[in-house]
């Protein structure tokens, strides 16, 4: 292959996911996998790009040689920032021997770095540390080896090496010099930074004459007793046999303060500081030794600032870092001909990072004249100068460095919404931006806008309590001539509030339903705006989330004692609940609870609402005098996350047992389902005997998916032999304590009940008492497939034939009044003056009719039930079995509709 055909470039990656060979060609699309590869084969003019970010575990030999001109580069693929260093692993190192024209850049090496016999080496920005041993040597006749913006450990030039130049580097001795040179004429030492501890920071020994020691900085400390020589440190040491020739000027001796070392030995004689230095050798006219100022260094006001030799062999005017050489306007041009190289490995900046705007007044009618303050964090403010961009396609203003900067006027000439940009220039070409909105207004009145909208809690569950029926009021979109100082709202329930600013509000509401909502804003000037809206309140649709079992939440039998008629009850909901799936309750909008109540003095019926004041015309649980009646009640919370129950008249006490909660953007999808039989003990198993347990499979069968969360089930007893109590629950291995239905003998009972969906499907019947059978007819199933989220609602009466005729045997209703798009809903379905003994089924309107029952009805006894069922057309039918003529009243609890 011709040189003409030579490629650039050869690339090194072995990160995950390269389609790296080191059979290969080096292509940037199969790149080597390991720099070794690549230098085997590297000819003159190539640069092998090594990408880094891994570690390369190898020890790397580079024997080819470049032309001049056309060196061979080993350079990281990243240039920029101090991740782009390309890293060998630890005890691996990297060795340049017998070759020439080789540039390396920017490589981390843990295991040493090693020139021998090469010559026209460049060696940039390379970081090598070698633990006990020396991390940089050059040696072995090396010639014109040059290193520059290192951090390196020790370095040691040596073997006949000659030419060698160190250029602003930081360098880190410990038991042997920072830098020791040794037999190696014609080394240059121009701007580093030198830290000595046991041993001295600098020397040159044998034959290094014709040496060169510049610009650096140098400190010399002592670890005490980790160091075994109880002789003095010296920042440098120029033997005798390397004195010929050697020259040392503008160096910065520093000292820690109390170890007192002496700075100089040169030629065999030391001595004490620079003036007995220069007195006795006319060498380090400029140095500056100084043993207590050691935290000057690298700060403002520091001897090193502007005090060096530019011309001095070596010098390279970009330093460690990459910065240029700059002028500080704080510290007098102390350097050679008035120059301003500062010394050392690094180049005070004027510390540049930021710049910053204020616009006054930043909000203002069209015309009026706005004044732009622009600065920065720049410690040299004389040497800055700004840019200021008003954001409307005017020309922008620069202003002038070194003059003070007054602020920038200007008037816009139209309204609308701008930015105002900043940027901050330094001497050197350094920026900087900020930038601050400026809303320039229609000048006249102002027009007020607001947006409602409701506040849910985040994805996923959250322990921060988010109340139903909140809502933020966002007047942002308002436009006013001036600022606003106060914002007024009226939230259109009895309730106003007034706020400095224009301030986005929060405001949770008692009930749904529209309300009229009003915002007046008033500016700095005293101009006003109001507008009015309504805004629909309205539960979210919600998720059901299954506590991991349910549990009790007040037993007035133990705690409390009976409820009162007429008295208001609250029952205050779990907020931090775990659950199955690990989404806790903080943003509950309703919740489902099994509500029992017993021992009532007379017959009475009990009514569950989200709010204290109200007296709901619905009831929830039917009871007779000294019987026990449970029934499930789906009811939204309050803005305190409390459920409030009254007792219509006498006493009772009350059970509550908690089920589950729905949450916006949280649990799990509902589907309704036509009532479908998964177990009837009557023709399989026999009843169930008190103190026993049973397992129904549930998931997977029936119509209900394998991976449902959680399934709706009507739960019949029949055939009682005693007053008992049920519980249906998820885990055999975790009771749960709570009742869902309450068989008594003579009477079917009927509840509905949410069990959670436990280990392999099932869930599980215990019986406490006696015997009774149970039948389990599914209504619906959480999970799975399920597509739809439920909307509580305040209960509400949908229906009631007392006020239109009695429900004859065989008869059916049709119950209407729900949202045309609901799939299902969930309702309290209450049977009362029955005449004979039969059932209530409810089922979609105009869809066959199911053989399960929702409801069983007695001679005699009010009887409620909470039902789910599905919907069709906004209706549901309520079909009358013929045991017996029944008025039907149907309460509203929430509904189903698809998202």
């Amino acid at each position: 292959m011709g040189a003409a055909e030579t490629p650039a470039n050869l690339y090194v990656s072995n990160h995950d996911g390269s389609d790296c060979s080191d059979a290969g060609t080096g292509t940037q699309a199969v790149p080597y996998c390991t720099i070794s590869a690549a230098a085997k084969v590297v000819q003159p003019g190539q640069t092998v790009r090594i990408k880094p970010g891994k570690v390369y575990d190898e020890a790397v030999t580079i024997a080819r040689s470049g032309e001049p001109g056309r060196p061979v580069s080993f350079v990281s693929e990243i240039q920029t920032g101090p991740a782009g260093h390309v890293q060998l692993a630890a005890g691996k190192g990297l060795t340049v021997t017998g070759a020439s024209h080789v540039v390396l850049n920017k490589l981390l090496i843990r295991g040493g770095l090693q020139i021998k016999g090469s010559s026209d080496v460049e060696l940039d920005r390379i970081h090598s540390r070698n633990v006990g041993q020396a991390s940089l040597v050059v040696g072995e006749g090396s010639s014109n080896v040059r290193v520059s913006r290192g951090n390196l450990g020790e370095v040691l030039v040596n073997g006949g090496s000659r030419n060698t130049v160190l250029s602003r580097n930081n360098v880190l001795g410990h038991s042997r010099p920072a830098v020791a040179v040794a037999d190696a004429p014609g080394t240059v030492v121009t701007n580093n930074t030198l830290y000595g501890y046991c041993a001295a920071t600098l020397s040159v020994t044998g034959s290094s004459t014709a040496s060169g020691i510049f610009n650096n900085v140098l400190l010399t400390e002592s670890t005490g007793g980790a160091c075994t020589s109880a002789d003095p440190r010296n920042a440098v040491l120029v033997s005798q046999t390397a004195a010929a020739g050697t020259l040392a000027d503008y160096n910065l001796l520093f000292a820690v303060p109390g170890l007192a070392p002496v700075p100089y030995s040169w030629s065999g004689t030391t001595y004490k500081d620079a003036d007995t230095f220069l007195a006795a050798t006319g060498q380090g006219a400029h140095d500056i030794s100084n043993e207590s100022d050691v935290e000057g260094d690298g700060f403002e006001g520091s001897p090193r600032i502007d005090s060096a030799d530019a011309t001095a062999p070596g010098v390279l005017l970009t330093d460690v870092a990459g910065n240029p050489m700059v002028d500080d306007p704080l510290v007098p041009n102390t350097g050679k001909n008035g120059g301003y190289l500062d010394r050392g490995a690094s180049e005070l900046q004027d510390g540049l990072s930021r710049a910053t705007v204020t616009v006054d007044p930043a909000h203002a009618p069209a015309g009026t004249e706005v004044q732009v303050q622009a600065g920065s964090d720049s410690r040299w403010p004389t040497t800055m100068s700004y840019q200021v961009d008003f954001g409307d396609g005017t020309t922008p203003v620069v202003t002038s460095p070194g003059t003070p900067h007054a602020p920038v006027k200007h008037a816009y000439s139209r309204p609308g919404d701008y930015v105002v940009k900043v940027t901050a220039v330094n001497g050197v070409g350094v920026k900087a931006s900020a930038e601050k909105p400026v809303k320039v207004a229609p000048a006249g009145p102002g027009m007020a806008d607001f947006t409602a909208t409701q506040v849910l809690p985040p994805a996923g569950g959250s322990d921060a309590h988010v109340a139903p029926l909140t809502y933020a009021i966002n007047a942002s979109a308002s436009v006013t001539p001036w600022p606003v100082a106060r914002m007024d709202v009226n939230f259109g329930e009895g309730w106003s509030q007034s706020y400095d600013g224009l301030t986005a509000v929060q405001h949770t509401y008692a009930k749904p339903g529209a309300h009229e909502v009003t915002v007046k804003l008033t500016d700095i000037k005293g101009g006003t705006a109001t507008t009015t809206r309504t805004v629909a309140v309205d539960y979210a649709p919600s998720g059901f989330v299954a506590p991991e079992r349910p549990h009790r939440l007040t037993d007035t039998r133990f705690h409390g004692g009976a409820i009162r008629g007429g008295e208001p009850t609250v029952v205050r909901m779990p907020l931090q609940l775990p659950t199955s799936d690990h989404t806790t309750a903080g943003g509950m909008s309703s919740v489902v609870l099994n509500v029992t109540l017993t021992g009532a003095t007379q017959d009475t019926h009990l009514s569950v609402s989200p709010t204290r004041e109200d007296r709901p015309a619905t009831s929830n649980v039917n009871v007779r005098v000294g019987g026990t009646t449970s029934n499930t009640v789906t009811v939204p919370v309050d803005k305190n996350g409390w459920v409030w129950m009254r007792l219509n008249s006498g006493q009772a006490h009350l059970i509550v047992d908690f089920v589950g909660h729905y949450q916006p953007n949280a649990g799990h999808k509902f589907s309704p389902i036509a009532p479908t039989r998964l177990a009837d003990t009557r023709t399989a198993g026999g009843p169930l005997a008190g103190g026993t347990t049973r397992p129904v499979k549930v998931a997977g069968v029936n119509g209900i998916p394998a991976d449902a969360k959680a399934v709706a089930v009507n739960l019949t007893s029949t055939g009682a032999t005693s007053d008992s109590w049920v519980s249906a629950y998820p885990d055999s291995a975790h009771p749960t304590g709570s009742s869902n239905l309450n068989p008594e003998p003579g009477k079917d009972k009927s509840n509905q009940v949410i069990v959670p969906v436990g280990p392999n499907g099932t869930i599980w019947l215990y019986n406490n008492a006696g015997s009774t059978h149970l039948i389990m007819d599914a209504v619906g199933y959480y999970g799975g497939d399920a597509k739809a989220l439920f909307t509580p609602v305040v209960p509400k009466r949908l229906a009631d034939t007392r006020l239109t005729g009695k429900l004859a045997p065989g008869a059916t209703t049709t119950v209407s009044g729900l949202p045309a798009d609901a799939v299902g809903a969930v309702v309290n379905l209450t049977a009362t003056e029955t005449t004979g003994p039969g059932f209530l089924t409810a089922f979609g309107h105009g869809s066959a009719r199911p053989e399960a029952s929702s409801l069983n009805t007695l001679p005699g006894l009010t009887v409620p039930n909470h039902v789910t069922t599905p919907v069709r057309d906004g209706k549901v039918s309520v079909f009358n079995s013929w045991g017996g003529s029944n008025h039907v009243i149907t309460d509203l609890l929430g509904y189903f509709t698809q998202d």
